[in-house]
């Protein structure tokens, strides 16, 4: 998360100007409003997936279950593979969609140490209901860009 409401003046960035090499005061002042409409974002769509009973993360693992054209289920190595968090908290993500009865797992038919996860048909429900308010935060997101 990126915590400043208000970013530097261009006189401050620009006074930093001498002390780097190479500065583009332009681009520090695009990158750190870029950072801000970031996590101005994040927070908006994390207050939004608690309405549904989810976090950003939850609503991430089930997307990528649910994206795989040729297949309804990854393993949860698998699943930690296309998210940038370590497995024992994917581990802990997929313990809680299990609970709330948004997936199921199952066992591995190649590999017996693995287990199998799917949406169930409540975790599509799920998807159904919050995508279309997803969809329509990012793009009101991209509409001022």
């Amino acid at each position: 998360m990126f915590f400043l409401k208000e970013l530097p003046s261009r006189q401050m960035v620009d006074g930093y100007a001498g002390r780097v090499d190479d500065f583009d005061a332009d681009a520090v002042l695009r990158a750190l409003g870029i950072m801000r409409d970031g996590s101005l974002l994040i927070r908006e769509l994390e207050a939004y997936f608690a309405r549904y009973a989810l976090s950003q993360l939850r609503f991430l693992a089930m997307i990528v279950i649910d994206r795989e054209p040729d297949r309804d289920s990854l393993t949860a190595g698998e699943i930690a593979e296309r998210l940038d968090v370590s497995r024992p908290v994917v581990t802990r993500t997929l313990q809680g969609l299990e609970k709330a009865g948004l997936i199921a797992t199952s066992s591995n038919a190649d590999d017996a140490r693995a287990r199998d996860v799917a949406l169930t048909p409540e975790g599509h429900g799920k998807l159904d209901e919050v995508l279309p308010g997803y969809f329509a935060i990012l793009h009101h997101a991209m509409k001022g860009i």
